[in-house]
């Protein structure tokens, strides 16, 4: 029963974030088939992002003070609605408006959800909470594939055909009576926590969340097109992209194990450390091993996802509603909130010059994370 509980969390959670993916994955089709610029495009990405840094702690607030179970499936329709509206096309506004609508929907489902599955996690949480995300990860791994194919059908009908997997989720994120009992407002403390905070500790982490994220959404949002201007075409963009997401999911499973084994923070040090050379080897190497070089990078920087999560929780364990918001919210959004400064600059430069900053974060965020405490149950 537990099994399938958490297998239901985490495909709930795949078609919520193939939105997320969609969004970078539509980046090249708006740049090729509307001529929007680098700026223009990478606007669209902050669209959706910005909402997420203002609601998503906004709508965590709100699962710490009450149970709102119709969030989530309402959320989650949301969110293929709006990336359905983008083949519209009825202008640069109405394409920011419909992504964004989009982002609302991801935005408002992810606190609920992630305290949700904590609350109902036996012990720590660590293995359940990577399953979670690993569903999330899967979805953003499958986004160009559904992209490319959907996009493949003429006419409006390619368009529907993107808001298929909402609907899926909706049915698999409907509320149940058992489930929404278990993570009612009284079930606010994390396991093992009984209520002690650590403020610093928990702004500390969310700047560690914020570098990781500029880095992460920073890659996603422009490795097709720098794959295309290396003389790759729009399927080894796709594939490159894939490679990305597809890391990022081995990276948030191999999370949970690594951290049951040698701790979370000390999984969280050694996986940025492993990040920089990474990241440097996309930009650097030959074209055949960017893809490689992508699937790494994104392990190292997936790997302490979802511990990062449950960090932020038991930093603010009567709170973790609330601390689910800004983990996976209003710090993680900090990357597309940078994107369109990084158009900016490749649009003055190249996508390559753009994106070598981004090869200084994993070594910030593994200086950040070294003052991290471990959190310890029942102290």
């Amino acid at each position: 029963m537990r099994r399938r509980r958490i297998a239901a969390y985490a495909a709930g959670h795949s078609c919520v974030d193939v939105y997320q993916g969609a969004v970078a994955a539509l980046v090249p089709f708006l740049v090729s088939e509307r001529a929007y610029g680098y700026a223009a495009a990478s606007g669209i990405v902050l669209a959706a992002s910005l909402l997420s840094s203002v609601v998503q702690p906004l709508f965590g607030a709100l699962a710490d003070r009450r149970t709102v179970p119709w969030l989530i499936p309402l959320n989650t329709a949301a969110a293929g609605l709006g990336i359905a509206l983008v083949g519209a096309d009825a202008g640069h506004a109405a394409t920011v408006a419909a992504v964004a609508l989009s982002g609302l929907g991801v935005a408002a489902y992810h606190p609920a959800a992630a305290r949700l599955v904590r609350t109902a996690a036996d012990g720590p949480g660590h293995t359940t909470m990577s399953w979670f995300a690993l569903g999330g990860n899967i979805g953003f791994a499958c986004a160009p594939l559904l992209v490319v194919g959907a996009l493949s059908v003429s006419g409006p009908a390619g368009w529907w055909l993107l808001a298929a997997p909402a609907a899926l989720g909706v049915v698999l994120n409907r509320p149940r009576p058992g489930r929404e009992r278990a993570a009612g407002p009284r079930a606010a403390a994390s396991p093992g926590a009984p209520g002690h905070e650590d403020r610093r500790a928990f702004l500390r982490l969310s700047l560690v969340v914020v570098v990781r994220s500029v880095a992460f959404i920073g890659l996603s949002t422009f490795i097709a097109l720098y794959v295309r201007e290396r003389g790759g075409g729009g399927t080894a963009g796709a594939l490159a992209l894939f490679a990305l997401f597809a890391g990022s999911a081995g990276g948030t499973l191999l999370g949970g194990r690594l951290a049951a084994r040698r701790g979370r923070v000390a999984t969280v040090r050694r996986a940025y450390a492993a990040a920089a050379p990474a990241v440097l080897g996309v930009l650097c190497l030959p074209l055949p091993l960017v893809y490689v070089c992508a699937a790494l990078a994104a392990a190292a920087l997936y790997v302490p996802f979802s511990l990062q999560v449950t960090l932020g929780q038991d930093y603010l364990p009567t709170r973790m509603g609330t601390a689910s918001g800004v983990t996976l919210g209003l710090t993680v959004s900090a990357g597309g909130l940078a994107s369109p400064f990084i158009g900016a600059l490749a649009d003055a430069t190249s996508v390559r010059t753009a994106l070598l900053p981004l090869t200084v974060l994993p070594l910030l965020a593994w200086a950040l994370a070294r003052r991290l405490p471990e959190p310890v149950p029942g102290a």
